[in-house]
């Protein structure tokens, strides 16, 4: 706990794999109530220049139940909404706040955050990353199978912002991760080759345009909109390019007899997923979203040095 006091989340890639498993540990034990972390008087900010429910609602549930406070800066009822410099507004808001959470476009915005302020910032979402969503995700799996390392996560459709911190994430656990998705709408490279880096000969981090190889055996079954928010123009076109990629009844057949169904929500039904696999006995969608709450609260304490 103590190396993460006083640290940013931008990246899955500031973690260390122990720093990672650490988080993990600690998500698991405040969600069995085995412990209780508090951090009272603290105060959480929420930037979000973006659409959120569960990344909003569970940062919030999350300081609350660390005994802090949450100020949730509006970005059209602030003057960041009115085009204050990103430095200004984060030299301002490190002297009023313990924390600050920012839900954004550009990834260097928030990296320009950091770069301002002293106090910890923490990527509730980015274009590139969504590093928080990932930290629930893993927790999931490791309720389920009481381990990660060895197993198969394949993540199947755009290669976004969800892939992207998905393919650290992995890397760092040491499972396997898998990335299915058309020819043109691949994961960035660049996070690619860092995820290959981070995972050495622990584990494979594979990226095809074949669903079925991608699926094969795997564990885990992970998806997530076809257009991410700001493509919602895209999302008609999109659909038959998708269509191979959805996790399905069929798809399950062919995946692990054990495995799960993961998705970020919101979803729509009978495009990336199935309304039946969505309900079904596989899915781990609800715990999923529960176990946003808990990661973040881990990672709040983590960072604020809770008690």
């Amino acid at each position: 706990m103590a190396a993460l006091k006083g640290r940013n989340l931008l990246s899955l890639a500031d973690l260390t794999a122990d720093e990672m498993q650490h988080l993990l540990t600690t998500a698991a034990k405040i969600k069995s109530g085995e412990i209780n972390p508090q951090c009272p008087q603290k105060i959480l900010g929420l930037v979000f220049k973006k659409a959120s429910t569960r990344t909003r609602v569970s940062f919030t549930a999350a300081m609350y139940k660390l005994g802090g406070q949450v100020i949730d800066l509006n970005a059209n009822l602030t003057q960041i909404g009115r085009g204050e410099p990103t430095a200004d507004t984060a030299r301002v808001l490190d002297r009023y706040l313990d924390v600050l959470a920012i839900r954004t476009f550009a990834q260097t915005e928030v990296e320009e955050f950091a770069h301002h302020a002293d106090i910890p910032i923490l990527n509730a979402l980015t274009d590139l990353e969504h590093p928080c969503q990932i930290l629930a995700d893993l927790q999931t799996v490791q309720e389920e199978f009481d381990q990660l390392a060895g197993l198969t996560m394949t993540y199947l459709g755009d290669g976004n912002n969800v892939a992207h911190s998905l393919i650290l994430g992995c890397a760092l656990v040491g499972m396997n991760v898998r990335v299915a998705t058309p020819a043109g709408y691949e994961p960035d490279e660049a996070i690619v080759k860092k995820a290959k880096s981070i995972a050495g000969d622990r584990s494979e981090v594979m990226v095809t345009p074949d669903p079925k190889a991608a699926i094969e055996g795997a564990h885990a079954l992970y998806t997530d909109v076809w257009a991410s928010m700001g493509q919602e123009d895209l999302a008609e076109t999109r659909i038959p390019v998708f269509e191979p990629y959805q996790i399905n009844e069929s798809a399950l057949a062919i995946a692990d007899k054990s495995a799960i169904v993961l998705h970020c929500l919101p979803a729509h039904r009978g495009e990336e997923i199935t309304e039946g696999v969505m309900e079904g006995k596989q899915s781990r969608i609800w715990n999923e979203a529960e176990n946003r709450m808990h990661a973040q609260q881990a990672l709040l304490a983590a960072v604020l040095g809770a008690a």
